[in-house]
């Protein structure tokens, strides 16, 4: 079968904004750019992906399919001037499952301090509670943004300078109730790489870091774009009646991640044969570009072809 798991990049994560000029504003302050805007008047909503782009970046001036670490903004019309709307953060009831993005900086206190000093809010600062290492952003729709130092053995206290052209759109965490089902999807039928394991017995709880691409040495997960952090809390597995909520049903918020494919329709055929659940196949509905499966917990994994790795006319 003509397609290759180790040419696959967890290319994006989407979340749904109230008010793109808000959200694409504070994603341009963490250092990102605009790569690309896609328009659907005709359905009433645009797409904002944003990246890092600089000459010091992971992916500088690769198309947007060709890199991993974007984040796809969606706005549906009118969200903006309706007092009522609030996207789903995926961190309160309802609407628990999604947990946040990860951006890996520099010089942690020197990139936190630069955030507050704009007046962004935190969830986390890195002062609070017992973790000193990490702290958390909220950007304009409550969605966390963690905060993380690119060097394990950080000691930048007295750091004053950060340099957004080195940051890193690092993971994107979701919560899984099956950890085993989990990993066993996300490797073999999605072909990622654990990456690491952070247990956290003493908290009830375990991370695990998968991603594409060779595997870095230890603690080095920090320097890399576009992996995936499943958080497993003790025990959720054992409940039948347990479940995440994926952001797509009510409320919403997060929408899914992406995958980018080396030959799109041979991936597909590849998921075919691995039994998967489908939420949207190639051949349904009005867009032939897109496929989208769905993970144990029901999130939503969209399917798109790499337009470096085999040009089409879709994009």
């Amino acid at each position: 079968m003509a397609t290759e798991t180790s040419q696959y990049k967890l290319n994006h994560s989407m979340l749904r904004v109230k008010d793109p000029k808000e959200s694409v504003n504070f994603y341009e302050f963490l250092g990102m750019k605009q790569i690309r805007k896609l328009e659907f008047p005709e359905n009433k909503f645009d797409l904002y992906f944003l990246a890092y782009d600089g000459p010091k970046s992971a992916s500088t001036g690769n198309h947007w399919s060709d890199r991993e670490g974007v984040v796809e903004l969606t706005h549906n019309y009118g969200t903006e001037d309706d007092p009522n709307f609030k996207a789903a953060n995926g961190n309160s009831e309802p609407g628990k499952g999604f947990g946040h993005l990860c951006v890996s900086v520099d010089n942690i206190q020197a990139a936190c301090q630069r955030l507050e000093d704009a007046g962004y809010k935190f969830q986390k600062k890195l002062r609070d509670g017992r973790m000193k290492s990490i702290a958390f952003a909220i950007d304009p729709d409550g969605y966390w943004v963690e905060i993380i130092g690119q060097n394990p053995a950080d000691k930048t206290e007295n750091v004053k300078e950060t340099d957004t052209g080195v940051y890193r759109m690092n993971h994107t965490m979701i919560r899984v109730k099956d950890h085993e089902a989990s990993l066993k999807f996300y490797q073999e039928v999605m072909g990622m790489t654990l990456m690491r394991t952070a247990e956290n017995a003493s908290a009830n709880f375990n991370l695990y870091f998968l991603g594409y691409g060779p595997k870095p040495p230890e603690f080095g997960t920090a320097q890399k774009e576009g992996l995936l952090e499943l958080t497993w809390n003790y025990g959720t597995e054992k409940d039948p009646s347990f479940k995440y909520h994926n952001g797509n049903d009510e409320p919403q918020g997060f929408g899914h991640i992406a995958v980018s494919v080396d030959d799109l329709d041979q991936a597909c055929e590849r998921f075919e044969s691995k039994n998967v659940t489908w939420k949207k196949r190639l051949t349904d509905g009005r867009m032939k570009n897109v496929a989208f499966v769905l993970d144990p917990d029901r999130y939503w994994i969209e399917v798109i072809q790499n337009e470096k790795l085999k040009p089409s006319s879709n994009w």
